[in-house]
């Protein structure tokens, strides 16, 4: 493993890896099929990351920690955007407006990628999205976004999901934590109104991401 994974990089685990709690039944299944699980934003405990595990369905979530020996390859979110879903799947509305978004982000010379089921499916090849499905995408952001340009990308990423019959959910990284794309642009029509900053020890309300970061 060359670099410390972040939130939201999907982890390949090698066979008969093992985690630090005792997970539920549906686990080992699910790692079977697809072995597969997505770093989340909490604490680590010693040298173990924060993870965590997709069932067969929306009530099947466990959060645990896994030890690096286990992680075989770390694919991030910047690295799906560049793979195709399988043709038969891409006329879905999730992956229909996956097409469109690099025409609308690229313009802003950020960094970003497909999260959530489209970029679970995409790293595992396993069919997780559905007609119903939104889109999941996560921007870098290191340098503070102009509020009115953040407002720019939100509505110009909601017409797109509008013209694709589906939504779109955007989460803004800085350089240690994350916050809604579409609080942030509400933010700037309402003054005062401030941002749920996600850090990996709590979320907290602000009015700078960048400044708490």
């Amino acid at each position: 493993m060359n670099r410390t994974p972040r939130p939201h990089d999907l982890l390949r685990l090698a066979p008969g890896a093992t985690m630090l709690d005792e997970a539920p039944d549906w686990v080992a299944a699910s790692l079977v099929r697809a072995p597969f699980v997505v770093v989340r934003r909490a604490p680590r405990i010693g040298d173990a990351i924060a993870v965590g595990v997709r069932g067969a369905s929306r009530g099947e979530r466990f959060g645990t920690w896994i030890e690096p020996r286990w992680i075989e390859a770390i694919l991030t979110p910047e690295d799906l955007r560049m793979r195709e879903p399988d043709q038969a799947r891409a006329a879905l509305p999730a992956f229909a407006l996956l097409r469109a978004v690099p025409s609308i982000i690229d313009r802003c010379n950020l960094d970003w990628g497909p999260t959530g089921s489209a970029g679970f499916e995409l790293a595992s090849a396993m069919p997780t999205i559905t007609r119903d499905s939104d889109l999941d995408i996560v921007v870098r952001a290191p340098e503070p976004l102009p509020r009115a340009d953040a407002s720019s990308l939100f509505d110009a990423l909601s017409r797109a999901a509008q013209v694709a019959g589906t939504r779109i959910d955007v989460q803004i990284e800085t350089s240690d934590a994350a916050f809604s794309l579409a609080e942030f642009a509400r933010a700037n029509q309402h003054r005062g109104l401030r941002v749920m900053l996600r850090h990996a020890d709590g979320p907290r309300l602000v009015d700078d991401p960048w400044a708490a970061a």
